[in-house]
This record gives C-alpha cells, structure tokens and sequence, in this order.
C-alpha cells in the first residue's frame, strides 16, 4: 500500500471515530453520524481501503477507545444491542465501495449506499432482536423505520460530497 493510501485510509478511520461518538437519543439504537463517515470511507477510498477504515475504527473502539455512540469504547458495546449495527459498518463500507470508480455509472454509488444500508440494517436488527427478543416488526420500528429519512439525506450528501473529492484525490497523483 502506498504512503498516500495509507493516509487517506487512517484519515477515513479518524473522521469515523470523530464522528461515531456524535450521537442523539431517539430510542434503543441512537442517531449517529458514523454511517454518513462509513459511507464516506467507502465511496472515497473503494471498497478495500474503506473497509480497511471502518475495520480500523472498530478495533479502536474494542479495544477502549471512546469512539463509539455517546463516547463509549469496549468489547461490551460490540457484544450489546448495538453490536450488530457496529458490525454492520463493514459490509456497507464495502458495498458502498464497489459503486466507485471511473468507469462505473454515477447512479451506481447511491445505490450501492442504499444496498450497504439494507445489509447494515438486517444485520444490526438481527443482532438486535437476538439480544433484546423483541419481534421483528418491534425491531423494524425501533431500529429502521426512524432511521430511514436520515439515512437517506446521509446518502444524498455523501454521494454529493464523495464524487469531487475522490475526482481531487485521483488528481492529486497527476501532479
């Protein structure tokens, strides 16, 4: 890996540990601005090295470190009822990814987002359910459907965001 991946990489890593801690309270699962920086990491960096960010974030966050919702680190925050969803960050980084490049269609990476989302979602609901016992459609109403409007503006601005950004980085090598 070149030095100029490997920075881009650990920076994606520290915008997802800035941003997972910020947090608003909306039920057992909170509103996080981590999934908008996983989204970030995978439609910037590709599906390798974005994975490679969020893959870094979690094991800052297990291994203690603060960067997890409402400031929290640990094994038991992986191991609660949000464990799924912090899981879940890996395979829609990666998704998220494979919408990437130059030679793809530029609907392909909001929709790549989308598919992420729906991984992420069944994932952290599956976990979530496994912990809590609560049906899926309690789950599905607690875990999903607030988040939706949300996650939607998240995707819209990080594939607005993403695409210039990766155009700049791409140039950055040219020079």
């Amino acid at each position: 890996m070149k030095t100029k991946d490997m920075t881009l990489t650990a920076v994606m890593a520290a915008l997802i540990c800035v941003a997972g801690p910020l947090t608003v309270a909306i039920g057992p699962i909170p509103l996080s601005l981590a999934s908008f920086a996983v989204y970030l990491a995978g439609a910037i960096l590709g599906w390798k090295r974005g994975t490679l960010a969020v893959a870094i974030y979690l094991l800052i966050g297990l291994v203690g470190v603060p960067v997890f919702s409402g400031f929290s680190g640990g094994f038991q925050k992986l191991a609660g009822v949000t464990g799924g969803y912090l899981i879940g960050y890996l395979p829609c980084a990666l998704i998220t990814g494979l919408g990437t490049g130059e030679d793809k269609p530029k609907w392909l990476l909001p929709l790549c987002m989308v598919a992420g989302t729906a991984v992420l979602y069944a994932i952290g609901t599956a976990w979530f359910m496994l912990q809590t016992k609560n049906t899926l459609a309690a789950s599905m109403g607690m875990c999903v459907l607030p988040f939706l409007p949300g996650d939607a503006v998240k995707i819209i601005a990080a594939t607005l965001i993403a695409m210039p950004v990766r155009k700049a980085i791409a140039s950055m090598g040219s020079h």
